[in-house]
């Protein structure tokens, strides 16, 4: 007889407990392996419900960032009034119903899946979702959102009325679970019942509008301005506004015009208030190497951008390019742009000099160029490498100087400096020195090089050479004076009269005249510079003793300020939270950082390749410039529905294999999986905004909106099917309503410290930030409250703690 084997389904585990999952037979399969292959899918799966959300967040964006024009009377315009565009949505009203939808989708949809795909039977997982999720939000997010705000700084809830009424409802919301499942209805719910919490949804909306637009309390001032900050579009950047900003960014020769569109980009991002749902997208996008809504600034535009946002002197740009550059590029370069020698002398001494690193070991490679002074005739070729050891901050180079006794004229040479490929060095500004071979025993003529300069206006300073020639002996001092012709001194610029001093061997000194910048729009004007006299006798003024300087119009300057705004807009159109075209769309699922290679790390490449599929998958969904976004609205919400049928079955497989129950799968891995994008944003919030609505204002209102639509709907949809069936709807209250007692009592002493926080000096009287020591402690409390909670249910849904 051979050996034949039969197939006992009874000892395949977990087997009966998907509604879609498992796709194939994993009978063979070891459990160690199911079990690691659904973890691996649940957290790839929370990927890809981040990235649907995003989408399903540009078309609300879209929706609830809706204008409509209106007039308003204006004294100072010639018709008497002026338009401007207002918001179609309250804010309130937006955030409690689309933007709630929006950041608590994946909870929602889950309850009422699991409710209708389960013969409408009541389950775990769902309801602890929702529970666990308003645990992790309430205590953990506004923990991290104590600490996240910079030092010294404190922000408050704005609008406390509303936060009052969210709070409130929140708690209610709980509480009125409790009574359904305890008291009316023990372990059952009725349709009135769970019409009741349906409808509590737009009783919160109406309440939170009416504490919002203050219609029970002293009427106040109409606080709802023009779109954006202020009036400042935050996708647009005014001609008038970028002036503003470089007229404080100031004179920054280092900066290019990219730079400065990139900094003003930034600046108006960071200084205009967004929506919750706007945080939300930038986390998912940061999180799944996605493109960015804020403008990426390399470190000398962060640190010019840092001082702009904290209102710092932002001081010259030489000391911010080098402090960037120091401890981690070694920067060479001359000591001096150029040198003159005696023939007689027999060598010209070059300073070489290195700062930034100066712990690396540096190669950088020296070499002399013909001038009018030739190579092996007037003096000895140069051609070598020079090494700089760590430590090393300095080196003199000597060059041979031939001295051919015959008379000659001044002639001059170079020597450049370039670094060897493939190390932490680069050549600083003085890449290039010029040598002058002088004629011996005269201290030379002294003039101007050209009979004018052009300077512009916003420049800050005129840097006019003096140059020596014929001669280099000794030390001279050159007296020099200004005269006022159409410009005028302390108006234009500063004027008044000087002295330089050139030493032994010095060819060229600079008089430097501070020019003032008043940023209104002038023709050229002119002043003259004349040298007075020289000191000692044996030293003259050359032909060119007067030299005229011109301040340039603000042609150019308006022409800089036209580019920039245009870069700017630019860069503020690649951060538009909506995509116009599927082929943008395309573009930029599958391009990391949606393009931006340039800025994009490590992790960003890693995340973009984890993510891939998902991108391009979703980049099928209808972009949110169609029909006001509604469209979008619609399929994302049916991707988001498929996707957390997926999440359910993945988070049901892993417990049951692992030996966790749906209850504590539910308030960990589900929880923390759909909110950490949550916690992101809201930290970003926290940061960012001037209050702390946008950070954990909205946490109540999204607990509230969890409970009432997430169980009022999913219940309904069961209690309207059992009730045809002349049955109720079962659900008992075991370790779902110990579940809701615990995280009631916890989320009372949660807003109770919020409160106190507020009203207590000791904590800063602000909801967020205060004192270092302070705050730390109301974080380490707030997480405690969120342990305890994880801990206690747990406990519960294992027997150790007895149920109601």
């Amino acid at each position: 007889m051979p050996n034949t084997t039969t197939c006992n389904v009874e000892n395949y585990q977990c087997s009966d407990i998907g509604l879609l999952m498992p796709f194939v037979s994993e009978y063979t399969w070891p459990i160690a392996a199911r079990a690691t292959i659904y973890f691996i899918g649940l957290l790839w799966s929370f990927m890809a419900v981040s990235i649907v959300a995003d989408i399903f967040m540009r078309s609300i964006e879209t929706i609830t960032s809706r204008t409509r024009p209106i007039r308003i009377h204006s004294s100072t315009s010639p018709t008497g009034y002026i338009d401007v565009e207002v918001k179609v949505w309250n804010d309130t009203v937006a955030n409690l119903t689309l933007m709630a939808l929006g950041s608590s989708a994946p909870e929602i949809l889950l309850s009422v899946i699991e409710v209708s795909f389960n013969g409408f039977r009541s389950k775990d997982l769902g309801p602890s979702t929702i529970v666990g999720s308003a645990a992790f939000n309430l205590f953990v997010i506004t923990a991290m959102c104590i600490v996240a705000v910079p030092a010294a700084e404190k922000k408050l809830i704005k609008n406390v009325k509303v936060f009052a009424v969210t709070s409130i409802f929140s708690l209610f919301a709980y509480l009125w679970l409790l009574v359904i499942l305890i008291g009316i209805t023990p372990d059952y719910v009725d349709l009135w019942e769970a019409i009741v919490t349906l409808l509590f949804f737009p009783i919160l909306v109406v309440v939170a509008y009416i504490a919002d637009k203050d219609y029970c309390g002293k009427p106040g001032k109409d606080e709802e301005a023009p779109f954006g900050i202020g009036g400042l579009d935050p996708e647009k950047a005014s001609k008038d506004f970028v002036v503003e900003v470089l007229k404080k960014i100031g004179k920054q020769p280092n900066l290019t015009e990219e730079d400065e569109a990139r900094i003003v980009a930034a600046y108006v991002s960071k200084n205009t208030s967004h929506r919750q749902g706007w945080y939300r997208m930038n986390a998912i996008r940061n999180l799944t190497g996605g493109p960015r809504l804020v403008p990426t600034t390399n470190e000398r535009q962060d640190k010019i951008l840092t001082k702009l946002l904290t209102g710092e002197d932002i001081g010259s740009s030489v000391s911010l390019y080098e402090d960037i550059d120091a401890g981690v590029t070694a920067i060479v370069e001359w000591a001096a742009s150029s040198t003159a020698v005696m023939e007689k002398d027999g060598r010209a001494k070059l300073a070489l000099m290195r700062h930034g690193n100066t712990q690396n070991k540096v190669l950088i490679r020296v070499e002399t160029i013909d001038g009018t002074a030739e190579a092996n005739s007037d003096y000895k070729p140069f051609k070598e490498t020079i090494v700089f050891e760590p430590g090393v901050t300095a080196k003199q180079i000597d060059i041979e100087i031939i001295d051919d006794n015959e008379w000659e004229p001044d002639e001059v040479f170079f020597v450049r400096l370039t670094a060897e490929p493939e190390q932490q060095a680069r050549i600083g500004k003085r890449s290039v020195t010029q040598i002058t071979i002088l004629n011996d025993d005269d201290p030379g003529v002294f003039g101007f090089g050209k009979p004018s300069f052009v300077f512009k206006e916003s420049a800050g300073r005129a840097m006019i050479p003096v140059e020596r020639s014929n001669g280099a002996d000794g030390r001279v001092v050159v007296g020099w004076k200004t005269k006022d012709m159409t410009a005028i001194s302390s108006k234009d610029y500063i004027g008044g009269k000087g002295e330089i001093e050139f030493h032994h061997g010095e060819t060229t000194k600079y008089i430097e005249i501070q020019i003032i910048d008043d940023q209104d729009f002038e023709k050229d004007e002119h002043f003259e510079i004349e040298l007075t006299d020289v000191v000692p006798d044996g030293a003259r003024i050359g032909r060119l003793k007067r030299t005229v300087v011109t301040i340039m119009n603000d042609d150019e300057f308006t022409g800089v300020v036209s580019r920039v705004v245009n870069l700017t807009n630019a860069n503020l159109d690649s951060l538009k939270v909506s995509t116009t075209t599927w082929g943008q769309q395309f573009e930029e699922a599958m391009n990391v950082n949606g393009g931006d290679v340039e800025n994009a790390t490590i992790f960003d490449y890693v995340m973009h390749f984890v993510t891939f599929g998902f991108k391009v998958i979703f980049a099928c969904i209808p972009p949110p410039s169609i029909w006001s976004g509604w469209l979008c609205f619609f399929v994302s919400l049916g991707a988001i529905g498929v996707l957390t049928a997926i999440v359910g079955d993945l988070a049901a497989l892993f417990g049951c294999l692992v030996g966790l129950k749906d209850t504590v799968t539910a308030i960990t891995f589900v929880a923390l999986g759909t909110s950490l994008p949550d916690l992101f944003a809201s930290k970003q919030a926290a940061v960012q905004e001037e209050t702390a609505d946008n950070s954990i204002g909205n946490v109540t209102g999204s607990n509230s909106v969890n409970v009432f639509l997430g169980l009022g709907l999913s219940w309904l949809i069961a209690a309207v099917y059992w009730t045809s069936q002349g049955k109720t709807f079962e659900v008992p209250a075991g370790s779902l309503s110990f579940s809701v007692t615990l995280y009631t009592i916890c989320a009372v002493l949660a807003l109770g410290l919020l409160v106190i926080r507020r009203l207590v000096a000791k904590f800063g009287k602000a909801e967020l930030g205060g004192s270092k020591i302070p705050k730390i402690m109301c974080a380490v409390f707030l997480v405690f409250l969120w342990v305890f909670y994880v801990i206690m249910s747990s406990l519960q849904a294992y027997g150790h703690i007895q149920a109601f």
